[in-house]
């Protein structure tokens, strides 16, 4: 069978083709054909990179205001052009997305039915950057596989066994009543590389002891026990938790009361300077890319420094707060952008935790590893990083449904 999956961010979209068989493969597979599309660069301008597993490739640039045309555009090299990997889109068996909010109904891949659909619509006050782009992925597909089933993936559900002490807020018991609850996000990232870390140290994922950092421009913990998660760092929405490059991550809630009670102070003033502003680029004044920022460092910017160091604070702060959730660990994996790349990272953060035996190698960690153990052969805990592969484990879900 064939699936396309389709994974929107708020200024991308990426898509992905794959083709399984009847037996569910323990290793991603290579895409047939993978596409790419970013508006970030010039104001109403769509920049499309294409690759085939053959080898074909395309970037071009279009005028798109439209993120539904757009898509139709994309699925086009699909299907005709010198980067055609069907004879025709009636060979696609179904398409997955990448929904960000679930909430309290959704806690497994669904099949989309107008109902499904409409409770993507709903949630999209709790997650205005995603959902709605989520949705017009789901649309775009409607009129052009008019008769190939949907699913949708959700972020928040491998959250969904939180227990109650981690999941309920300390506020008012009528927030639990009205959904006002701890969900957490990055799912499927810290789904895939859960089980991806079972593969790499030859065990049983049940039996296992994780902490998934998942350090991109979005970050999250995940505490990872039986398979499930048992806490995580981002809550009602991907706001809270960790610092992060363009988002502050958790603060006194006293400030946000503070603020709001200057009279030129509103709440759509508040969400930009919290979630567009705060974080890396916030403090730094320089960038949300870490790599930007340890270049300036490197110049002698001691703001970004900072940043830096309020960074790798939280970081380890979270990690701790994690163990002591799992009471124990028995991996640690770093994934996503930085998770994935920052050398200078991973060893800040596995630095603080000497104390219950995790030792690092240091020339394993600045060789760029994926997929690999970079623990020292004597550390009681194990230290993974690992490629995440969001649109595979998309995939995968589609193909149990479908099973």
């Amino acid at each position: 069978m064939k699936i396309l999956v389709l994974n929107a961010g708020s200024s991308s979209q990426k898509s992905c083709l794959y083709e399984l068989n009847d037996v569910l493969p323990d290793r991603p597979l290579q895409p047939l054909w993978e596409a790419q599309i970013d508006w970030t660069h010039q104001q109403g301008i769509a920049e499309l990179k294409v690759k085939t597993a053959k080898g074909d490739r395309l970037e071009e640039e279009f005028a798109s205001d439209s993120r539904k045309d757009a898509i139709s555009r994309m699925l086009q090299s699909l299907w005709r052009g010198r980067n055609q990997t069907i004879n025709d889109l009636k060979e696609i068996d179904m398409v997955g997305h990448r929904v960000v909010h679930g909430g309290q109904d959704y806690q497994q891949s669904t099949l989309i039915s107008p109902d499904v659909k409409k409770a993507i619509a709903r949630l999209s006050v709790f997650a205005p950057v995603h959902n709605p782009v989520n949705l017009e992925g789901i649309e775009a597909i409607e009129k052009i596989l008019p008769n190939v089933p949907q699913v949708a993936v959700f972020d928040t559900a491998f959250h969904a066994q939180l227990p109650p002490a981690a999941f309920v807020y300390p506020g008012p018991y009528e927030w639990l009543e009205n959904g006002i609850r701890r969900y957490g996000f990055h799912g499927i990232s810290h789904q895939y590389c859960a089980r991806r870390a079972a593969d790499i140290l030859g065990k049983n994922l049940a039996d296992l002891r994780l902490i998934s950092c998942h350090l991109g421009n979005g970050c999250s913990l995940a505490a990872i026990r039986g398979g499930w998660s048992v806490d995580t760092t981002m809550g009602f929405t991907p706001l809270e938790g960790l610092m992060m490059g363009s988002r502050s991550g958790s603060i006194d809630p006293g400030i946000l009361i503070h603020l709001l009670k200057q009279s030129d102070f509103t709440a759509e003033k508040l969400d930009g300077i919290l979630n567009r502003n705060s974080g890396l680029k916030g403090i730094s004044g320089v960038s949300s890319d870490l790599r930007q920022i340890g270049d300036a460092i490197v110049q002698g910017n001691q703001r970004a420094q900072l940043a830096l160091d309020i960074y790798i604070h939280r970081l380890r702060a979270g990690i701790g707060a994690m163990l002591a959730s799992l009471g124990g660990l028995d991996a640690l994996i770093f994934t996503a952008g930085v998770g994935e790349n920052a050398a200078v990272v991973r060893s800040a953060a596995c630095e603080a935790f000497g104390f219950i035996g995790l030792k690092l190698d240091g020339d394993k960690n600045q060789l760029s590893p994926i997929d690999q153990d970079i623990a020292a052969l004597d550390s009681a805990v194990r230290i993974l990083v690992i490629h995440t592969q969001e649109d595979w484990e998309i995939a995968r879900e589609c193909w149990k449904l479908y099973h």
